[in-house]
């Protein structure tokens, strides 16, 4: 394995394992709001149960996300020097913001946690809401770095030198509400889903019903509203995109060749030597039309592009069909959950628990995939158009063995997770004498 390799592997491995953490932490802290507000305005002791409950899973995932946040910011400046050494000036503000997000998350969390009963009900209140919000900013504004290195921005690049530099306008660069928006909804949509899968689960199994019951109704209702609204993000961030990254869209529809009416295609294997895909769907001019409106619009094919700036085809078409699949999917689940709402005799049917038990994991591979398009679909770049990844990898030889001792890390913090998690929920019976209930709320 050479160095190139390694490094890119264990920023992906580190990233792959972080995004989860980060999506959990952005995320949950508003599930634990609403429950929380429900108490006080119901006096509904399950709702403080999910509470407290809930906050402990997120005291869980904050602890692992700033480690795994810590690791990779140690990790841009050692996998990538040459890459820091001249975007360090340019894109640090989001950075430096997200360490002040991440300071007030932590002193309102810990508020939260050693607040009940010693402040104000609603003041009390208020720190959890400040916990997602901080949370949620610091979410953002990491991405809105990502999308810098999508569409570089606040800099002049002449002659190798990067003058005249903004902070400001590299922030709001072009690709970063579209990225923030997509990124804010599939957190929400994987957490809300993965924590009703949960909560299906052990309905299932039969298991203080009532408690479960009210928490599976309020993650499901976030992850069905962030579902709904994905598609119309998606088709924002994939029109941004086919104007700043044509290369990108390019592979991810394997689009070969440059044509109007360009069909859109659905599943497919990639065939790079032939420029063509088998097996796969298509759809008349419908390419064309989703990305510029027009069934007749010209869209640019690889033709076009030179193969040194080509990205790895296969893979980010394949991790954009898995995306696009398991997003269309849970809007299905989620038009279930509305009727659900109506038919309330659903909640407690056998069929109904078991398709969000078996959903659990699927947002969290959609949110992977998603991922693998936005930085694999820049390759070769680790700044779209100016520098390419092999130029800013690190020349410290032997990388491959931090990248060993890195999976064993994060594999070893993974297994401690789940037995954390998995004592948290077999604890809630005896934490907050949740009594058994079949009665839907």
């Amino acid at each position: 394995m050479d160095d190139l390799l390694a490094a890119r592997l264990q920023m992906a491995l580190s990233l792959g394992f972080h995004i989860i953490y980060a999506c959990i932490g952005m995320v949950m802290p508003f599930f634990m709001a609403v429950a929380h507000f429900k108490w006080i305005t119901t006096g509904n002791d399950i709702y403080k149960n999910i509470t407290k409950a809930w906050s402990k899973g997120v005291a869980i995932f904050f602890a692992t996300g700033a480690v795994s946040g810590t690791m990779l910011s140690f990790e841009l400046g050692l996998l990538w020097p040459g890459f820091m050494e001249h975007a360090g000036p340019i894109f640090g503000m989001p950075f430096s913001l997200e360490g002040v997000a991440f300071f007030i998350e932590a002193i309102f969390l810990g508020f939260f946690l050693y607040g009940w009963g010693r402040f104000n009900t609603w003041f009390h209140w208020f720190t959890g809401v400040i916990v997602g919000v901080s949370g949620l900013a610091s979410g953002i504004l990491v991405v809105s770095a990502n999308a810098w290195m999508n569409s570089p921005a606040g800099f002049d690049y002449v002659d190798g030198q990067y003058l005249n530099i903004d902070p400001i306008k590299a922030m709001f660069n072009d690709a970063w509400f579209t990225q923030a928006l997509h990124m804010t909804l599939a957190a929400i949509a994987a957490t809300g889903f993965a924590v009703a899968g949960v909560h299906a689960l052990m309905m299932l199994r039969q298991r203080n019903i009532a408690f479960h019951l009210h928490a599976f109704k309020i993650a499901a209702t976030f992850g069905g509203v962030a579902a709904l609204l994905q598609p119309l993000s998606g088709d924002l961030s994939a029109k941004d995109v086919a104007t700043r990254q044509p290369a990108k869209l390019a592979a991810m529809e394997a689009h070969y060749h440059t044509q109007r009416s360009a069909p859109l295609v659905i599943g497919g294997i990639p065939n790079s030597k032939t420029k063509t895909v088998d097996f796969a769907i298509e759809l008349p001019g419908m390419l064309s039309f989703m990305t510029y409106g027009s069934f007749d619009a010209e869209v640019a094919g690889l033709d076009k592009i030179p193969e040194s700036d080509q990205p790895p085809v296969p893979v980010v078409h394949y991790a954009f069909q898995i995306m696009v699949g398991i997003g269309m999917f849970l809007v299905l689940l989620a038009l279930t959950v509305l009727i659900a709402f109506r038919k309330r005799a659903w909640f407690q049917e056998k069929w109904f628990l078991t398709l969000f038990a078996l959903a659990t994991p699927l947002g969290f591979v959609a949110v992977e995939a998603g991922w693998t398009v936005t930085e694999v679909g820049r390759q070769p770049w680790i700044l779209q158009g100016i520098l390419r990844t092999k130029d800013a990898v690190t020349p410290m030889p032997g990388i491959a063995w931090t990248f060993y001792l890195f999976t064993a890390v994060y594999i070893s913090l993974s297994f401690v997770i789940v037995f954390l998690l998995k004592r948290q929920i077999q604890m809630v019976p005896r934490l907050y004498d949740v009594q058994p209930s079949t009665k839907a709320a």
